[in-house]
């Protein structure tokens, strides 16, 4: 079983004394490692025999087998390694290093030898080796010491394939090697043996702590703004930032689309496409409601398809995923409104607010204004998704409660009276017989339903909550089953992959095996305007007068404010440096695009689009790598995101064509799609540190996780933190409930740090969050060496 390697602090010592007055050869050129003057000749070859004798080794196969291994060969020229040693399990470029320990009884002191070849190379018996040898230590000694023997053999394994240290490579001398024992020795930590089971084995840990530490390359920790690079290298620039985006992911262009040919973006394509055609049919429902049907479902597949195309194809952060959003929605209410109480055309109106917002955010875009969101921390990220991820949550819950109400459960239903349970239709006028006419349509006519069964509908309700909690709990269950220890590492990658896909898929075939009529999916299957009046293209004159023109300026202005915080906060979600994006960012970019994208569906009446945080987060998430060449029991590594285009311009792709496909999709239940979005708004609750501290309130103190934060700050400021957090949280929540939504995202910009909360304390915890996050080690940081006056950046908790 894979376990971490714990060593007697005696055999260190015994390995640097055998070290000391042992052979050394260092370079060595030649083919033969007993040279003359080594040792005596009569002892020469007795060593050279047993050196050149078969060896056992610990990692003998074994003859039986799981049934995951069945089927896999073994090495082919006979070795004794077991299959996990694979050239897919270990780099390139990696050496071997052989240790070699034992008695016999022709010596009477230990004969010890470290050799360093000049190149790796085969040495007959140990060509058996994967990787070819380059270091060999040799251990023989007299009997009855075979432990002893062991563990130095197992000390010197250890520091050979330390990541850190690097003695055995630039050592010069032998004191250059003991040095490099030494050196380990200095972070060498003793467990006192009265306090743990030695014959315990120590699980690897799922997160090795950064080697930065102990190599003492960063001595000062810089406080870094994680995904948030230099965006303004010249103030007097025209479109300086625009031309820095333009050239910083031109030269990957090509590689967002091959980089996209995984099998994994299949998985990430059907889920974010699920996810979005459920938003377009809930806001096209919702502005439809509010606008008396000048923009519907139609128009909101199609404005989706159109915006998250064209975006997902020019834009500087192809993994941000555009869709309509809350405050967009109360602003058309209120828009329309004005219109129809004012005698103004909603329409035209429209349009040229549209025109006016894409004006401003070319000038925002011009001047460089984005350079702003660098003052942008923790804070106001963590408030912001977390606060999406609630919206997503609770509606997710909402409209399942509200099957309850359509459709109730039958609690009056008695199975021994059946017989007695019947429902007629009763006509206004007594002599005319209805009771042939259905539910529906007696109902319509004017008549009244009489008898126990007439309120009795099926258990719809029951059947959509098994449905929705149902997919939400195995989509978990399966997204975790890449940690699980049954079949292999591709199948279990594999399963968590289209763990989505599987969830849905499993319910929706529970769901025609049942027969029940729960409310499915309903595309619209025609292409034409929602509202038959309505032509595609909008005319910018002739229904309103001259000044509606110039004064759609003012209420475009308030359009640019919301569309320039939602656009950019959730850029900067997205762009965060957990998760290791290597392609850049483009904030000017994509506001240039979004600029033009909202004057285009202006001119063909479709809605406006702005980043959507939830989905933009479960995209990253579906489209991360980890690594496949580890040892056996070593955790995969996050290696970063797949960053392409490929998989967004797909996904908007079909959801442009949903039209065509609505024979198919009308056999997926809304339920379903419910606990979809459940997920997205919990998973993405999953690695803020804002949801971690909330957790801490419920935990007593000796249960709490050993965060980085926790060990510097005082518990009590940190629950004062978070409930800072929490409280400017509610207030947004509140006014998100109100019409003052439409100001949301401006809302997040007065709030403050409150004078409760110490600098010092602050800048510790916020500095060890960005530095644990870099680097999975804590810093050691101190508020006065290491704090100036650039700090104060960091009470700057929201923009």
């Amino acid at each position: 079983k894979p376990h971490v390697s714990t060593l007697s602090l005696h055999s260190l010592f015994e390995l640097r004394t055998c070290l000391q007055t042992g052979t050394v050869l260092l370079d060595l050129d030649g083919y033969s490692l007993i040279e003359e003057g080594m040792i005596t000749p009569d002892l020469r070859d007795k060593i050279t025999f047993v050196l050149l004798r078969k060896h056992r080794h610990q990692t003998k196969k074994p003859i039986h087998r799981s049934l995951v291994d069945i089927g896999k060969s073994g090495s082919s020229n006979g070795s004794e390694f077991p299959p996990v040693l694979q050239l897919t399990k270990i780099p390139r470029d990696a050496e071997a290093s052989n240790v070699l320990v034992g008695e016999v009884d022709f010596l009477t002191k230990p004969f010890v030898a470290f050799v360093r070849l000049a190149q790796a190379t085969t040495l007959g018996v140990y060509a058996a080796f994967v990787s070819l040898p380059r270091f060999l230590f040799v251990l023989l000694g007299p009997q009855g010491k075979a432990k002893s023997y062991n563990e130095i053999g197992r000390a010197i394994a250890t520091l050979m394939v330390d990541d850190v240290s690097s003695f055995q490579y630039v050592a010069r001398d032998r004191e250059d090697l003991i040095a490099g024992i030494d050196e380990f020795l200095d972070e060498v930590i003793v467990l006192p043996p009265g306090e743990w089971d030695p014959k315990i084995r120590i699980e690897p840990p799922k997160k090795v702590p950064s080697a930065d530490k102990r190599l003492n390359v960063f001595c000062n920790y810089v406080l870094l703004k994680s995904g948030k690079p230099a965006l303004r290298p010249n103030v007097s620039s025209f479109c300086g930032g625009l031309y820095l985006d333009i050239k910083r992911k031109l030269p990957w262009f090509l590689s967002d689309f091959y980089e996209g040919f995984h099998i994994q973006s299949i998985s990430a394509v059907l889920f974010i496409y699920l996810g979005c055609i459920t938003n377009a049919i809930t806001f096209g429902g919702l502005l439809g409601d509010a606008t008396d049907n000048y923009q519907g479902v139609m128009e909101s597949f199609l404005g989706t398809a159109l915006a998250g195309s064209v975006f997902c194809m020019f834009g500087g952060q192809p993994l941000i995923i555009l869709s309509s959003t809350g405050p967009i929605l109360i602003f058309e209410k209120l828009l329309y409104e004005f219109s129809k109480k004012n005698g103004i055309d909603y329409m035209e109106l429209r349009l040229w607010i549209g025109i006016h917002s894409c004006l401003q955010c070319f000038l925002l875009v011009a001047t460089d204004a984005s350079y702003i969101i660098k003052y942008m921390t923790r804070f106001t990220e963590e408030g912001f998704s977390s606060l999406i991820s609630f919206i997503f949550i609770s509606d997710a819950i909402k409209k399942m409660v509200g099957s309850f109400k359509y459709y109730p459960i039958n609690t009056d239903f008695k199975p021994d009276d059946v017989t007695t349970y019947k429902c007629e239709c009763v006509a206004p006028d007594p002599t005319v017989d209805w009771s042939q006419l259905s539910k529906k349509d007696c109902l319509r006519y004017g008549g009244s339903l009489v008898g126990k069964s007439c309120k009795y509908v099926p258990d719809l309700a029951l059947m959509s909550f098994i449905l929705f909690f149902g997919t939400y709990s195995m989509t978990v269950t399966l997204k975790k089953f890449k940690f699980s220890r049954y079949f292999p590492t591709k199948l279990r990658k594999l399963i968590s992959d289209f763990s989505i896909f599987m969830s849905i898929m499993t319910f929706v075939g529970l769901d025609m095996l049942m027969g029940l009529k729960t409310p499915k999916l309903i595309v619209p299957t025609e292409f034409k305007p929602t509202r038959p009046d309505r032509g595609w293209i909008v005319l910018p004159f002739d229904k309103n007068p001259w000044w509606v023109y110039v004064g759609s300026a003012v209420p475009a202005l308030l359009v640019t404010i919301l569309i320039f915080m939602d656009q950019q906060i959730s850029a900067v979600i997205v762009n965060r440096k957990e998760n290791k994006l290597k392609k850049g960012c483009g904030y000017h970019l994509d506001l240039l695009w979004v600029g033009v994208l909202m004057a285009v569906c202006s001119f063909v009446g479709l809605p406006w689009y702005v980043a959507a945080t939830v989905i933009s987060i479960a995209h990253i998430d579906s489209l991360k790598m980890e690594s496949e060449s580890s040892a056996p029991g070593e955790q995969p590594q996050f290696l970063g995101v797949r960053e392409q285009r490929l998989t967004g311009l797909l996904v908007f792709i079909l959801t442009g064509v949903s039209i065509f496909l609505a024979p198919i999709l009308k056999y997926i239940p809304m339920p379903v799609l419910y606990g979809v979005f459940l997920y997205m708004g919990v998973a993405s609750l999953s690695g803020i540190q804002f949801w971690d501290r909330i957790k801490l309130y419920m935990m007593p103190s000796k249960h709490q996780p050993d965060f980085a934060y926790l060990r510097h700050v005082p518990l009590r400021r940190v629950h004062l933190f978070t409930l800072v957090q929490v409280t400017c949280l509610a207030v947004l929540w509140i006014l998100k409930s109100t019409f003052l939504a439409i100001i949301f995202p401006v809302m997040v910009k007065p709030a403050l740090p409150s004078a409760a909360l110490s600098p010092r304390d602050l800048i510790q915890q916020e500095t060890f969050d960005q530095e644990m996050s870099r680097t999975g080690v804590s810093p050691d940081l101190s508020y006065e060496e290491n704090c100036t006056e650039s700090c104060s950046l960091i009470f700057r908790f929201i923009i």
